[in-house]
């Protein structure tokens, strides 16, 4: 499970080098590709940048758009074949409640993220889960279930919306 320290999760509601958040987790994920020996064409590798440029998530369609004014294509598949990529290969996540996608902060390490939503500017965490994930597992085996995938999402305020919320 991911050791990441509590800070480093809260830059994503903070400000901070986003440059050097970006370009560090780019090149996690670019040793990580190259370990799995999976290829990271000009299409996937942008379609990560684009993920990371902000602590946010992205859906397919709005990737498109990002990708075919690039140069890259306008087809759905082309959006989604990359997304799928990214995510079979552990460099990024699919948020389901927002039906969208975030880079993974963590590429190459084991972890059980828990993704913090903030409902109003929609903006991601990936927070470390392994005590949420521990938990569920628990109860899960006392029903004699074993759990093989899951995906924890939290919905809130993050700490600059619930500031504009508060009187």
């Amino acid at each position: 499970m991911s050791s990441e320290p509590e800070s480093e999760t809260a830059a994503a509601f903070a400000t901070h080098d986003h440059s050097a958040c970006m370009g560090e987790t780019l090149a996690r994920a670019e040793a990580e590709a190259a370990r799995r020996g999976a290829r990271l064409t000009p299409v996937r590798r942008r379609t990560l940048e684009i993920l990371l440029e902000s602590h946010r998530a992205m859906g397919a369609y709005e990737m498109l758009d990002r990708l075919a004014a690039e140069g890259f294509g306008n087809q759905p598949p082309v959006a989604y074949r990359a997304l799928e990529f990214l995510v079979e290969n552990g460099l990024a996540h699919r948020v389901r409640r927002l039906n969208a996608f975030a880079a993974c902060m963590h590429p190459g390490e084991a972890h059980a993220p828990v993704f913090l939503i903030c409902r109003e500017c929609d903006s991601v965490a990936e927070a470390p889960g392994a005590p949420v994930r521990a938990a569920l597992d628990e109860a899960a085996a006392a029903l004699g279930f074993t759990i093989e995938r899951a995906n924890i999402e939290a919905l809130g305020l993050c700490p600059v919306c619930a500031a504009k919320e508060t009187p």
